[in-house]
C-alpha cells in the first residue's frame, strides 16, 4: 500500500529485473552485430529512436494519468468510508438511548464491514475478522447467506434499524438519517467493486512495453549512439531504458489499487483508523480491544 514508509529496493529490483536482463542482452548483441553487418547497420539513424522516444513519452503520460485517476478514485472512496463511519457513530449516539447496547453491536459490525471490504477487494479470507468483531449469531447468518460478507453485514445493519423502529426505540426521521449513511457506505462499496472488476485495457501495456524494447534496440544500433567505450554505452542504455520501464511498471501497478501490493490503496490501515476512531468516540480507553469485550452483544 502507498504509505509514508519507503518501498523496499528489493521490491523495485524484482519489478525491473527482467527488463534489465533483456536490455543487457540487447546491448551485448548490438555490440557484436556491427562486426558481421556493419554496412547494413551503419545506415540506421538515431532519429528512429528519437521518434519512438517521443511516442513512448506520450503513451506513458496518458497511461500514468489514467492509472493515477483509478488509484485516486479508490483513495477518495475510502476517505468517504472514513467520514461515513464516523457519522454513523455520531448518529447512533444522537438518536438511540445511550444505555442501549445495540450501539456497540452496530459499531462492531461497521468495523467488521470495513476490514472485510478490504479483504474482499483483495480476495482474501475474512473469517478472522468475522470471528473477532461479530457475534456468533451474526457470523452464522453470514455463513448461511449467498452474498459477500460486506453485503451481508450491511443487511444485518438495516434489519436491526427496522426492528428498532418497529419497537419505537427509533423514530422515523432518525431511522431515515441512519439509513442514508448506510446507503452511502453501500454506494462506496459498489464503486470500489467497479474499480476492482473493471479491467484496464491490456493493449496499452503490451503496446507500450513492446515500444520501449523497440526504442532500446534502435537506440543501441544507431550509429550516432556508438561510443568508444562499450561499458559507458551499456550504462547509458540501461539508465535511459530503466526510466521508461520504471514509469511503465509504476503505472501498471497503480491501475489496480486493490491487489495487496506496495502500491495499493492502504485499505487495512484505513480500516484500523476507523476502528480507533470508533472506539475513541465510544469512550473506550483500550483502542486495541474489540468493543465486545467491554459490553455484551445485543441481539435485536
Amino acid at each position: 500500500m502507498i504509505i509514508h514508509s519507503r518501498i523496499p529496493l528489493a521490491y523495485l529490483f524484482n519489478e525491473l529485473k527482467l527488463p534489465i536482463i533483456f536490455v543487457t542482452l540487447i546491448s551485448i548483441i548490438s555490440g557484436i552485430l556491427p562486426f558481421f553487418f556493419h554496412s547494413f547497420l551503419s545506415d540506421i539513424p538515431i532519429s528512429i529512436a528519437s521518434t519512438l522516444g517521443v511516442a513512448i513519452s506520450i503513451l506513458l503520460s496518458y497511461k500514468i494519468n489514467q492509472s493515477y485517476e483509478r488509484w485516486w478514485e479508490a483513495r477518495k472512496l475510502w476517505g468517504e468510508i472514513v467520514n461515513d463511519s464516523r457519522t454513523l457513530v455520531f448518529q447512533l449516539q444522537m438518536y438511540i438511548n445511550a444505555e442501549n447496547p445495540l450501539i456497540a453491536t452496530i459499531c462492531n459490525r461497521n468495523i467488521a464491514w470495513c476490514y472485510s471490504l478490504g479483504h474482499t477487494l483483495r480476495q482474501q479470507d475474512a473469517t478472522e475478522v468475522i470471528k473477532e468483531w461479530l457475534s456468533e449469531k451474526d457470523a452464522d447468518l453470514l455463513k448461511k447467506g449467498n452474498v459477500s460478507v460486506p453485503v451481508g453485514i450491511l443487511s444485518l445493519q438495516i434489519q436491526s434499524l427496522k426492528k428498532l423502529h418497529d419497537k419505537n426505540e427509533l423514530d422515523k426521521f432518525s431511522q431515515i438519517e441512519i439509513e442514508k449513511t448506510i446507503t452511502r457506505l453501500t454506494a462506496s462499496m459498489g464503486k470500489c467493486e467497479r474499480i476492482k472488476k473493471t479491467v484496464f485495457p491490456p493493449i496499452y501495456r503490451y503496446g507500450l512495453h513492446g515500444s520501449i524494447y523497440l526504442f532500446v534496440i534502435f537506440l543501441s544500433l544507431s550509429v550516432t549512439f556508438k561510443l568508444q567505450h562499450f561499458v559507458l554505452e551499456f550504462m547509458i542504455l540501461v539508465i535511459v531504458s530503466m526510466v521508461f520501464f520504471f514509469l511503465e511498471k509504476a503505472a501498471y501497478r497503480m491501475q489496480d489499487p486493490f491487489e495487496n501490493l506496495p502500491t495499493d490503496t492502504p485499505v487495512t490501515s484505513i480500516a484500523e483508523k476507523i476502528k480507533q476512531d470508533t472506539l475513541a468516540l465510544l469512550a473506550i480507553d483500550d483502542v486495541s480491544t474489540p468493543i465486545r469485550s467491554q459490553s455484551k452483544f445485543y441481539e435485536l
